[in-house]
């Protein structure tokens, strides 16, 4: 009977991890000591220090093991439940009953938040998290509910109880409710609401829990739209974040935050057929990538930097082959590791080599999720089917523009050339050309923004060929190209770099003493 009753009792609670919530609740909640600056040493150091040394493969004590170190507070434990459930979901694989509690707890956590102030200061870090590892959650949570393959009937049945946790709606609607409950957009689009907002002037309010939840919480909605497959509305409901108004992107102060925005933004720039706009946004922030690498060498979330890094740059493969133009807005670091990386891969893109195109969106593309579970009597994932719909979309426009390459190449043979002959060389008929023609056309006129919104813009020529189909004296159909316009700057700036370099090392072998041989 006795060995039953110690089986049932939970393990005890080490010394050192009540000793962390002792501290960390008096920093956070009591009166008279409270420190910012501790709880971001604790949160960021501390933490994951004593997960590492005794919860490496396990969770962290039920709340109710540590409540009474923290006098029971409401609030103290929610968060604390907040690390708890963030850990697990990174240390096992968590339960359904482990999922829905998580859900339980940031919506309690959030309606509080939203319900009245909270005389409350937290990192910003620790909040960008909070929200990151919500949008985070909820795509584990479709994955799992998405596939009805290898679950027990029983499973199902939970799944369905669970009602709308986790639910795409749900989701949306809280971070919504925090965007807008925070009045996040009327600050930034105040004159001087941004400067004075990340000032550090959010730590003069009683909480800068509201404001910079509904902050983060536009990055959040951004990312929710993005892996349901909905880039144009993610857009808007990001505003008035802008990629190209950086005096709004406090973000920049938390790596991952900013690689979030633009690695989303891109991407959606990218399936809107809007190259121009996301080979800016590859190009900032792949060079803040660079910058920021070694500070973040040490950090918690260094791994995930350095794939982000990666796929920010097969995004910019894409987007570089999909509209040549887009070299001439990267910088030639960029560009310089963008050759070393896929040097060999841009040259097969451009030959509109689909398996290519498919290999790397697959690597690039976020995990997209569906908003509706599975079904219970079918076999398949419905997280896969959202994948399907995506890649099909992004390969009907490479197909779209599979021949225009070679098409460029014939015309670029000749200033002026009948459309039949034109026609011929490409293997076209005319009707088909003609369409080619229209696409190259349109492809040459990308709107990219220039103000307002992230999704407003104005017309800019994108393309590297200038024609127009002009009626012949004989009658026919004459395509007449202009001079067209070259990268010669970029390519003879990689060109003089590397001569430098040659002219370096040359320097460098000249300069050293060659040992004498011995006399015999």
């Amino acid at each position: 009977m006795a060995d039953g009753l110690d089986a049932a009792r939970p393990a005890p609670v080490p010394k050192l991890v009540q000793d962390f919530v002792v501290y960390f609740y008096r920093h956070i909640r009591h009166d008279g000591e409270r420190n910012t600056r501790e709880i971001f040493v604790m949160y960021l150091h501390t933490f994951p220090h004593l997960s590492e040394r005794f919860f490496k493969g396990s969770s962290w004590p039920p709340v109710e093991a540590v409540a009474h170190l923290a006098h029971n507070d409401s609030v103290f434990c929610m968060l604390y439940n907040e690390l708890r459930y963030r850990h697990l979901h990174a240390a096992v694989r968590p339960t359904l009953a482990d999922r829905v509690a998580s859900w339980k707890n940031y919506r309690e956590l959030f309606a509080l938040v939203l319900a009245a102030p909270l005389n409350l200061q937290l990192p910003n870090q620790w909040i960008w998290d909070m929200v990151d590892e919500f949008v985070y959650q909820f795509q584990a949570f479709a994955q799992y509910r998405g596939s009805a393959a290898g679950k027990a009937p029983e499973e199902q049945a939970a799944i369905a109880e669970a009602g709308s946790a986790w639910s795409a709606g749900a989701v949306r609607d809280t971070l919504a409710s925090l965007a807008e409950r925070s009045g996040i957009r009327s600050t930034l689009s105040a004159p001087g609401g941004a400067e004075a907002l990340f000032a550090g002037e959010s730590y003069d309010l009683p909480s800068n829990v509201l404001v910079m939840l509904g902050y983060f919480s536009l990055i959040g909605l951004l990312r929710v739209h993005a892996v349901l497959g909905d880039f144009a509305e993610g857009m808007r409901a990001m505003q008035p974040l802008n990629p190209f108004l950086r005096r709004h992107l406090f973000a920049t102060k938390i790596a991952m935050a900013n690689i979030t925005l633009f690695y989303y933004t891109s991407f959606a720039y990218l399936m809107m057929q809007r190259y121009l706009d996301a080979g800016k946004c590859l190009n900032f922030i792949l060079s803040y990538i660079v910058k920021v690498k070694t500070q973040a060498q040490r950090a918690p979330g260094y791994d995930q930097i350095l794939k982000k890094n990666e796929q920010l740059y097969a995004l910019l493969a894409i987007t570089t082959a999909m509209c040549p133009a887009v070299e001439r807005l990267t910088d030639e670091a960029v560009q310089s590791l963008l050759r070393e990386k896929y040097g060999e891969k841009l040259r097969i893109l451009a030959t509109g080599a689909p398996e290519v195109y498919e290999e790397l969106f697959a690597y690039a593309c976020p995990k997209f999720v569906s908003a509706l579970p599975a079904d219970p009597s079918a076999s398949g994932n419905s997280n896969a089917e959202a994948y399907r719909a995506q890649l099909a979309a992004f390969s009907a426009i490479v197909e779209s523009q599979r021949g225009l390459p070679a098409l460029k190449q014939f015309m670029r043979l000749y200033t002026s050339i009948s459309l039949r002959k034109l026609a011929g060389l490409a293997e076209l008929d005319e009707a088909a050309l003609r369409q080619q023609l229209e696409l190259l056309h349109r492809s040459a006129q990308i709107v990219t923004w220039s103000g307002g919104d992230a999704l407003e813009g104005a017309p800019q020529p994108a393309g590297d060929l200038d024609f127009a189909i002009e009626r012949g004296e004989d009658g026919t159909d004459m395509v007449v190209v202009s001079e067209a316009r070259t990268d010669a700057g970029s390519g003879s700036a990689f060109l003089i770099q590397h001569i430098q370099k040659l002219q370096s090392i040359v320097s460098e072998l000249e300069a050293l003493q060659v040992p004498q041989a011995a006399t015999a």
